[in-house]
């Protein structure tokens, strides 16, 4: 099997989504066009925002019917991150919450596609 190497999410509007990804990436994509744009994570794998006006076969969903995760090493990163995407005017649909699994908080997408970012509590 091939192994994967990107993830495609479908956008409204291509140029917007991209601005929003790359003031909480802090990074540019590295393609863009008006119907894409694609962006290389820390990890290796592409994020990539297709205007779904153009997309064949037509997807049949909306965003926020799965979460993208962003692993980060400590709590202090997911409250460091949940700031910093905060003041950048990202919707905050879940403040930074301790879980069974660790803490975590969700942003939204102009999409509405979920961006979970959050860290594992090792069990000593």
């Amino acid at each position: 099997m091939t192994a994967s190497n990107s993830i495609l999410l479908y956008v409204t509007d291509a140029p917007t989504s991209a601005r929003f990804y790359t003031s909480l990436l802090g990074k540019e994509p590295v393609e863009a066009s008006a119907t894409f744009a694609m962006f290389i994570l820390p990890s290796g794998l592409g994020l990539g925002l297709w205007g779904k006006a153009g997309v064949e076969p037509a997807p049949a969903a909306a965003g926020g019917g799965c979460d993208i995760g962003f692993k980060v090493a400590t709590s202090d990163m997911v409250d460091a991150t949940h700031a910093d995407w905060q003041a950048k005017g990202a919707n905050i649909v879940m403040a930074p919450t301790d879980l069974d699994f660790g803490r975590s908080f969700v942003a939204a997408d102009p999409d509405g596609h979920r961006l979970r970012v959050y860290t594992v509590t090792e069990e000593a």
